[in-house]
């Protein structure tokens, strides 16, 4: 009894941690921008993220050998170079705490796409939370007072809606290939997709990199520690927790990105973005205790920061 115990507190700190690095790191992030451009930063974050992922894969002795490769080619179009690129960018043109909130709608998209795609309607409690984020993102969109970060802000919605509709390709993916390495498969989509960002970061112009100090230590703080460290946070936590308790408390992320941002960046939101953040803080809780209601699990790969 006490060995479970002490297994489900380590889950659950190992999950904690895991909020923290995602939430913070959309501060390290937005710092890194003033030595980088946001594609070169982007390509870095990311193929340094999957040579860290393959090393793991290989001290661990797991299956290097893709499968499915079409589907882990869209899986990093879309998770990856998609998701990525849209929150660096949205990054250099707004504040890093609404960006962070507004990608965190992932789950809400999830729940619309999955209507049409999966054929999971929307029912009871869930049109509640429907309600709660199209009106949270009207306060904080605020289109009657349209302002210089509106590019920003559908940049991160747009981010968002790239990173639900990779989950339902992850979730189909799992529903056909259920034995599929979760590691492996998220070293190789990551893979695939910051090629095009490399690619990307070639082509567009941009000032030459400044190789301090604080920008080596924000590429090796996302590379190593909330790419592979994360990914084995998340997956250990999986293992030991029910999967709507892994949902919630990763809830803490654009929390904690929120008040890194205040803190540390200056960013003060007004009434009214403080109003739909709250809203669609509350529409993702609504989520994720109906998830875990029905037990209905959440898929790894939905893991990102």
């Amino acid at each position: 009894m006490q060995a479970g115990t002490s297994t489900t507190i380590r889950a659950f700190a190992a999950l904690v941690l895991l909020a923290v690095l995602w939430g913070y790191n959309w501060v390290v992030m937005k710092h890194a921008l003033d030595y980088a451009g946001a594609f070169q930063f982007g390509a870095m974050r990311t193929f340094y993220g999957a040579i860290c992922l393959f090393a793991l894969l290989l001290l661990l002795r797991k299956p290097l050998r893709p499968r499915e490769i079409p589907t882990l080619v869209t899986l990093g179009i879309l998770q990856t170079c998609g998701f990525t690129g849209l929150i660096i960018w949205a990054l250099v043109e707004g504040g890093a705490g609404k960006t962070a909130v507004l990608t965190y709608t992932m789950p809400f998209w999830v729940m619309l796409l999955a209507w049409p795609l999966l054929g999971e309607k929307i029912r009871g409690i869930q049109w509640l939370a429907v309600v709660f984020s199209v009106t949270g993102l009207l306060f904080i969109l605020d289109p009657l007072h349209l302002g210089a970060d509106q590019f920003s802000m559908m940049l991160a919605i747009l981010a968002g809606v790239f990173w639900a509709i990779s989950v339902i390709v992850a979730k189909r993916l799992h529903q056909r290939v259920p034995d599929m390495d979760l590691m492996s498969l998220t070293a190789w989509q990551m893979l695939f997709g910051s090629l095009p960002l490399v690619v990307v970061a070639f082509l567009v112009p941009a000032p030459p990199i400044q190789w301090t100090g604080n920008f080596i230590g924000a590429v090796l703080f996302n590379a190593v520690l909330c790419n592979a460290l994360a990914w084995l946070l998340w997956l250990y936590a999986l293992q030991h927790l029910p999967a709507g308790i892994a949902s919630m408390t990763s809830l803490l992320a654009p929390v904690i990105g929120v008040l890194a941002a205040w803190l540390q960046l200056g960013e003060n939101p007004s009434t009214g973005e403080v109003i739909g953040m709250i809203l669609i803080g509350v529409s993702l809780l609504i989520i994720s205790l109906h998830s875990m209601r029905r037990k209905v699990p959440v898929d790894p790969a939905m893991g990102q920061d």
